[in-house]
């Protein structure tokens, strides 16, 4: 985590996590609650502080309406006026808030019926798993209905350049992330300079396509595919992935499978509040 950015990154979060409350906002109207998130929004997207004659003009509204509501937002602690410049920028208030219930339970919570319906819509095998400490972690599994099937453990660890899922979240890791995990992973230092440069080259594709696949890695039989769940600018990041086990007469269909794991993606993103 980079804490340097917390403000702005963090804010982003929760105001993401708390997008239900726009859902209905033309049908429902709550001006004085719209305002303030403008604001608060306008700031979490500034690099620097911003004036109230900034905020006004970028907003598209007078002084005068964001005044009150300044002086709201600071007095409750979400904001801050710089004494010299005057200008106003958010405090860790919002990261705060957004620390009080912990991402992961929250998805949790989010993915087990779209993760059982994509199992049955595609008669395979899915989980959801995350990076920690430097493994790949699998965080829920849902099973498909079939008779011959491939399960994970939920809490089994992995090596993450070995499995499509950990690719897929070591391609969307920041730049100073991702060296390192470089510098302290154990398989990664294994390998030669000619197995690092391929690696790279396999992250930079899977970043650019924004879906992973690999085969037979590192179970054979098996072909994987994994899609992102969450939002890497945030540093909330899952990959929802689905193993295709290898039956003789069965035929896989690799258009079908990732087409369903991007409809489910955006469904689970859309649970637990992200914007798309």
């Amino acid at each position: 985590m980079v804490i340097s950015f917390a403000k702005r990154k963090f804010t982003i979060k929760y105001i993401k996590l708390m997008g239900n409350l726009q859902k209905n906002s033309q049908k429902y109207s709550v001006p004085a609650l719209e305002k303030g998130l403008d604001i608060v929004e306008t700031l979490a997207a500034s690099q620097v502080p911003q004036s109230l004659s900034e905020m006004a003009r970028k907003l598209g509204r007078t002084s005068s309406e964001l005044f009150r509501m300044l002086n709201a937002l600071e007095r409750r602690g979400y904001i801050e006026r710089d004494p010299i410049s005057g200008k106003y920028s958010l405090t860790l208030r919002l990261y705060e808030l957004a620390h009080a219930h912990s991402p992961v339970d929250k998805l949790l919570r989010a993915i087990a019926i779209p993760m059982r319906t994509l199992a049955e819509r595609l008669k395979e095998s899915c989980h959801v798993s995350t990076l920690e400490n430097g493994r790949l972690v699998v965080l829920a599994q849902a099973d498909s209905p079939e008779s011959y099937r491939f399960s994970v453990e939920v809490g089994a660890a992995f090596s993450p350049i070995h499995t499509a899922s950990g690719r897929l979240l070591l391609a969307f890791l920041k730049e100073p992330e991702l060296q390192y995990f470089c510098e302290t992973s154990a398989d990664y230092c294994k390998l030669n300079r000619a197995g690092r440069n391929r690696l790279r080259a396999k992250l930079d594709e899977i970043k650019r396509k924004g879906t992973s696949t690999t085969r037979d890695d590192p179970v054979v039989g098996i072909e994987s595919y994994a899609v992102l769940v969450g939002n890497p600018e945030i540093d909330f990041t899952a990959a929802l992935a689905v193993a295709s086990l290898d039956i003789r007469g069965k035929r896989s269909n690799p258009r079908e499978i990732i087409e369903g794991l991007k409809e489910t993606a955006a469904a689970i993103n859309r649970e637990i509040g992200l914007r798309q």
